[in-house]
């Protein structure tokens, strides 16, 4: 959340810089912005299907080691570069 000062920034210096183009100009804008947050979350997304094997492995490895977060951090990695190189 300390992102949205900086969000809120950044739409403002955008409307102020529009404001002589009148509705299209905002509509537009508007239109591109929607556009990338909807991008932004479908690779989310899509990274977040990918390491589903990874996250569980993490989430028994914990269990396992009795939360040690050092075993479970390196299977969650080693998980994930075999889950990212297999979909290469």
């Amino acid at each position: 959340m300390e992102y949205m000062p900086l969000m809120s920034f950044f739409a403002a210096v955008i409307y102020a810089i529009l404001d002589g183009f009148g509705f299209a100009g905002t509509a537009i804008v508007t239109l591109i912005i929607l556009v990338v947050i909807g991008l932004i979350i479908i690779v989310f997304l899509k990274f977040l299907i990918i390491l589903i094997p990874a996250i569980l492995v993490a989430i028994v490895v914990y269990f396992l080691t009795g939360g040690n977060l050092f075993w479970t951090g390196l299977a969650f990695l080693l998980v994930a570069l075999l889950s990212l190189v297999r979909k290469i």
